[in-house]
Order: C-alpha cells, then structure tokens, then sequence
C-alpha cells in the first residue's frame, strides 16, 4: 500500500524538524567573560570613594597605578587571545584602557567602546565619548563632547581645552554625554565645593 502524500509530507516535517533542534540548541547568545568581568570589577572598586587626600598618598597612588597597569596587560592577553565577544566584555575593557597612562591606551580604549556599541551594549556609548574626549586632550587637542575635567593644583577645574561648537548638544545626548549647561553648572559646584574646603580653618 503506498503511503498518502499526507502521510509523507507529515514524515519530512518531522524529519526536517529532528535535524534543526541541534542547530536551535547552538544558537545560544555568548557568554560575557567572568575574567574580563572579575578585572573590571577590581578596576572600578579601588575608584570609589577617591578623595583628595587619597592622591597626597604617593604610595597608594602607585600602588593604584601598578595595579592599573597590571590590568591592562591581563585585558590585552584576553584581547588578543580573542576571548572577548560581548558587548559587556569590550564596554569593560574600555574602561580598564581608559585608565592607561599613554595616548596609545586611549585609542584603543576609544576602539573598544566601539567595539562594545556595535556588539549591542548602549551603556558603552558614553565611554565611546570619554575615551575619544581623553585621546584629544592626550594629544595636545581640544576634548569636544565634554567628559574630561582637569584639575591643576593651583587652579579651579576646568573643561579646556573644549572645541564647544563641533559638535550639538542632540548628538552628545546620543551618547549619554550631558548638554553643556549642564557641564558648566557642575562645574561650578564641584569649584565651589573645592573653594569652601579650601577655606576651612
């Protein structure tokens, strides 16, 4: 008796199905790097809470900065084995570079929070801006989204140098980077701030 074209249709489906379960079950989304997790961690725990007093500690300093340095060849390892795929592993070694110490290690910190947007991670456009923003300034050029502050020991905190008109503040909100009225006015908190503690007895 042969069988019914319902009957093989039903057979290839089923048949069809069987083989595309395996392919389903590979299709998994990658894994973020519990290495690359764990140095971004230490990374951000020795920065909270960083006071002045903390930086007229030259040995914690260098020990912080040894520790920096430390990290970033623990990332360039994973980096150039190829074990960072996602975008929260590229977003983390963003910032881990961005506490380098040479225009080089910002570059590449700016390359890798590209990295991080391009592989799905919104939160790496912020550091997408700093990073570049840091590169300029490294280079003797003006930071143009606003993220860099510096502070001279003799002088308020400032922007500059900051190309304010290259860029509109719509594309800074692009990257999570607030309006320069907003830059100015935290400024001018964090300068009034330093000027009351300045003239405490």
């Amino acid at each position: 008796m042969r069988p019914s074209r319902l009957s093989c249709a039903a057979a290839m489906s089923a048949l069809a199905l069987a083989f595309a379960v395996p392919a389903l079950a590979q299709e998994t989304s990658p894994q973020n790097n519990a290495e690359m997790a764990a140095i971004f961690a230490a990374d951000q725990a020795v920065r909270q809470n960083l006071t002045p007093d903390f930086f007229k500690d030259r040995a914690r300093v260098t020990a912080m900065l040894a520790e920096d340095a430390a990290r970033r060849v623990q990332t360039r390892a994973l980096l150039d084995a190829g074990a960072l795929s996602t975008g929260e592993d590229y977003r983390a070694a963003a910032f881990v570079f961005q506490h380098g110490s040479t225009p080089e290690d910002y570059l590449l910190a700016h390359s890798l929070a590209v990295a991080a947007v391009a592989k799905g991670s919104p939160e790496g456009a912020w550091i997408a801006a700093a990073t570049l923003d840091r590169y300029l300034q490294m280079t003797d050029k003006a930071q143009i989204y606003g993220t860099q502050t510096r502070k001279t020991r003799d002088a308020p905190a400032t922007l500059d140098p900051y190309d304010r008109a290259l860029i509109p503040d719509s594309l800074r909100a692009v990257f999570g980077v607030p309006p320069q009225s907003e830059q100015d006015a935290r400024l001018a908190a964090v300068n009034a701030a330093a000027e009351a503690a300045a003239s405490k007895p």
